[in-house]
């Protein structure tokens, strides 16, 4: 089995699992990460979720045994991406992505434990975690770059919103590797641990995560991202909207909680 979830309380570790091919992607897994994302996104009990590849490997990328099998004329048709050109230009509808879930829009957070290479379409996947958990030997690199293979997972999006335009142009276009040091000083990771403990680190701070009001923590998230591309003005009315529906649902109660007590002097330990 290519994918499994382990759950602890709110926490859905989501495991990628093809070791022998460094977790190299191909249909079967990119259909099983893409419905085991959906499913922790409408589980009522889910808040937040892990994302690890097995075995060392976050995800060497996209499967290059199985892209050198495919139809030359039209190669993404053979990997059941069923959606014509024309359908995509003309709507707002966008097909799987040939690396699973890299073009879900989720309303909670993921957060990806990253080892070994992240590379090619494997980056592309780490990129759309919220943040990533690095371990000190894991890297990402676009080598794709050697064999013709473009990014259409979000990778020439995601790179440059979070290192800048060029520093993006210069990753992409020489393909080379980025170590989890490097990662961390661009802004492409947040934490940089020892080998081994990438999982183990993301669960810690997934679990902290899961403890807030969640109602606050998804309407923060979704403004965030909201606020790409928007004017200022358009920012701040969607931050508004958004921020009162939390309020109204959550923000009023944790005040009183405060009044009672808890959670003060940036007390995180007990919170009611």
């Amino acid at each position: 089995m290519a994918v499994r979830v382990e759950k602890n309380e709110g926490v859905w570790t989501i495991i990628h699992s093809r070791p022998k091919s460094r977790n190299a992607m191909d249909p079967i897994s990119a259909d099983s990460l893409t419905n085991a994302f959906l499913e922790f996104n409408d589980d009522k009990h889910s808040k937040v979720a892990v994302f690890w590849g097995e075995g060392g490997a976050f995800c060497a990328g996209w499967d290059l045994k199985l892209a050198a099998s495919l139809n030359g004329k039209d190669p993404l048709k053979d990997l059941d991406i069923e959606l014509s050109d024309e359908v995509i230009r003309n709507s707002n509808v966008m097909p799987r992505g040939p690396m699973g879930p890299t073009r879900l829009n989720l309303k909670k957070p993921v957060i990806g434990a990253i080892s070994g290479p992240a590379v090619a379409g494997g980056m592309e996947l780490a990129l759309w975690c919220d943040f990533r958990v690095m371990e000190i030997s894991s890297y990402f690199g676009v080598y794709c770059r050697r064999w013709g293979i473009p990014l259409i997972d979000g990778g020439t999006i995601r790179l440059p919103r979070i290192v800048g335009r060029g520093r993006a142009l210069e990753i992409i276009l020489t393909g080379r590797q980025v170590k989890a040091e490097e990662c961390l000083a661009l802004g492409l990771c947040e934490y940089v641990v020892q080998n081994g403990g990438s999982r183990q680190k993301a669960e810690e701070l997934a679990h902290q995560i899961a403890r807030f009001p969640q109602a606050c923590v998804q309407a923060d998230r979704s403004s965030v991202y909201a606020q790409e591309g928007l004017s200022m003005i358009d920012a701040l009315k969607h931050e508004w909207f958004n921020g009162k529906k939390a309020l109204s649902e959550e923000g009023l109660s944790g005040a009183n909680s405060f009044k009672n007590g808890f959670g003060r002097h940036g007390d995180f330990d007990k919170l009611d």
